[in-house]
């Protein structure tokens, strides 16, 4: 194994763009729309049980993303009970032999088992709020590490000024109202555990807010789905704070949503890289676009940058956990076909997708059929669009067929040289990674009748690399004399250069290597609740090796009594709903309770920490 603190010297410039891939059609797609690294399930074990991929999907694309020098991480990111231990450590010596880059873990049993020599992520769902946790996983053998999605600028800067590891920060997309790892509910109340890739998202339901003696202070509203991550304005901060590796979430997302929101981000990091000469893209290649990326066209709940800057209002989504989409204006006239709105003139499309909220607050979607000037004709009559009624667009019709075609080139830039040499002609490539390959033409030389024409030919038939992964960055011709060079050698050379520049950057592709663990590192804590998530004996072994002496086992192993924390959150309904104490002078906080359904929810509010906790007990 290498010397991890030579590598982590090589690497810490490097900037990682992630991308998710729910299956091989939508990672080559990441890939080609500019991911530096992509994560998809494997067979098992994923977290999300409806993105599973085969053996043989996984190292499908790996052949692809390693072409461009770009990485493939496998989410093997579930609790794991002993019966599946075996098939688990399988699996990854299945997934390494597949051309893996490295494993997204979160049950530190695996790590007690056989492994392969790949390299080790620790999963968000392993905690990772704090420079002690990290420096804990860093010691014992990962190489990279997802921090918790709620850390502040202030908390990255000292988990990175006090660890070596490579850092992931989500950039985009859904956030998990509870710290990742941490969340319980779904499995109290379904038996879906999310810790085991089958979360019913309970917390996307409408609920109530009431006080012990049911005084309903909000009804029927989305108290705990938030607004989802959008990190565009904050990449040069989380760069200066020590993040290298940008992820994007959306495994079980559209390929809209995968190309749209990975061209953007890739666009972002590339102006930041083009003004930053100490800092270069983990992968080589650049990307042409068949559209303009806008990440407010796919799927979202509207944004927030949640914690980064600290605690602010606005973080949650109430009115509906759906897409409810850009604004047009609002309802001045309704006709018999359909509908007049005021507001800014907007290009619209039929076709596009609509929608408005009733009064009771449902969300309502309609079609667009047809543009009539200010008059929008819908598909169908839609009962309760009022005027005055706000409309969204939801769906951009247009939008989504450039999404639909080929949407982006990736190519890398190359340098080529032609030459006389002693046999004949030689042919040099030398990419933007600097990785090269020469081949010879045997021939005889014979002087140019027309120079000039002679060489604009051999620059134009060499520059022809249109059906390859590269495009001509600068065209050398290193000649005494112009030659006279038919197009067909030209041709033959330039595909035999390509051929073996190819091959040249395959072979020099190394993937990361496991890390080095560390011998007699403590944990943290001596001790681990439910919440420790240790569900196997293998797991238990692991960190009693480490130091902690007492260890409950896991939530899922049913043997919680009586009322639990199910959920601990940053997000505080008594601070959203203008009730914290800490804000309101003189408020004298009282006891709540979320009613969701026929299930009740005490909260508990850590005013030290700024936390808020969702109680209860397993549904048995």
């Amino acid at each position: 194994m290498q010397d991890h603190t030579q590598t982590q010297r090589l690497v810490q410039n490097r900037l990682e763009l992630l991308a998710p891939a729910r299956n091989l059609a939508y990672g080559i797609e990441a890939i080609n729309h500019g991911a530096d690294a992509v994560y998809m399930g494997g067979p098992a074990f994923g977290a999300r049980s409806a993105a599973g991929n085969s053996i043989e999907d996984i190292a499908a694309l790996a052949r692809h993303a390693h072409r461009f020098g770009a990485q493939v991480f496998v989410a093997f990111n579930t609790l794991l009970h002993d019966h599946e231990l075996e098939q688990a450590r399988r699996l990854t010596h299945q997934i390494y032999e597949a051309g893996a880059d490295a494993l997204i873990v979160q049950d530190m049993g695996l790590l007690a088992l056989d492994l392969p020599p790949i390299a080790l992520h620790a999963s968000t769902q392993t905690d990772n709020r704090t420079p002690e946790k990290v420096k804990f996983l860093q010691d014992v053998g990962f190489s990279q590490v997802v921090l918790a999605r709620e850390l502040s600028l202030e908390q990255i800067r000292a988990i990175s000024a006090q660890t070596q590891v490579q850092l992931e920060f989500f950039i985009h997309g859904a956030l998990c109202v509870s710290y990742s790892g941490q969340c319980n509910i779904s499995h109290a109340r379904t038996g879906r555990s999310a810790n085991r890739g089958e979360c019913a998202q309970l917390c996307r339901l409408p609920c109530s807010l009431q006080t012990p003696a049911g005084e309903v202070l909000v009804e029927n509203s989305h108290l705990l789905s938030l607004k989802d991550m959008d990190q565009t304005a904050n990449l040069e901060a989380l760069i200066a704070a020590g993040i290298r590796s940008f992820k994007i979430e959306g495994r079980l997302k559209g390929l809209d949503y995968v190309k749209n929101v990975t061209a953007w981000y890739r666009q972002k990091l590339d102006a930041i890289l083009e003004s930053r000469s100490d800092l270069v893209a983990a992968s080589a290649g650049r990307c042409s676009y068949g559209f303009t990326p806008d990440p407010k066209k796919s799927f979202n709940r509207g944004s927030t940058d949640y914690f980064l800057h600290g605690r602010k209002p606005g973080i949650d989504s109430p009115r509906s956990p759906k897409y409810v989409g850009e604004p047009l204006g609002r309802v001045s006239r309704v006709t018999r076909d359909g509908i007049e709105i005021d507001g800014q003139p907007v290009t619209l499309n039929n076709g596009d997708g609509l929608g408005f909220f009733k009064p009771g607050g449902e969300l309502v979607g309609m079609r667009l059929n047809k543009v009539e000037g200010r008059q929008l004709l819908l598909s169908e009559p839609v009962p309760g669009l009022k005027v005055g009624a706000e409309i969204y667009r939801n769906h951009d019709q247009a939008f989504s067929k450039q999404l639909e075609k080929a949407s982006s080139e990736r190519r890398i830039r190359v340098d080529m040289r032609l030459s006389e040499c002693d046999e004949g002609l030689r042919l040099e490539l030398v990419d933007e990674q600097g990785i090269g390959a020469a081949v010879t033409l045997p021939c005889d030389k014979q002087p140019a009748d027309n120079p000039a024409r002679a060489l604009q030919q051999a620059r134009d038939q060499l520059g022809k690399l249109g059906n390859t992964l590269f495009v001509a960055r600068q065209i050398e011709l290193a000649f005494t004399t112009p030659l006279f060079i038919a197009a067909s050698q030209l041709n033959g050379l330039r595909r035999d250069a390509i051929a073996a520049l190819e091959a040249a950057r395959l072979a020099a592709y190394r993937r990361p290597e496991r890390r080095i663990p560390l011998r007699d590192v403590p944990y943290p804590q001596h001790r681990l609740s439910y919440l420790g998530n240790v569900l196997n004996k293998a797991a238990e072994q692991f960190f009693r090796e480490h130091g902690v002496e007492r260890i409950a086992p896991a939530y899922e192993a049913n043997q919680e009594q009586g009322e639990v924390v199910l959920m601990t959150t940053k997000h505080c309904i008594r601070y959203s709903q203008n009730l914290c104490p800490k804000e309101v002078p003189g408020l004298k906080p009282e006891p709540l309770e979320l009613k969701m359904g026929k299930e009740s929810f005490r909260l508990r509010f850590d005013c030290r920490r700024c936390e808020m906790q969702v109680m209860g007990s397993l549904k048995r």
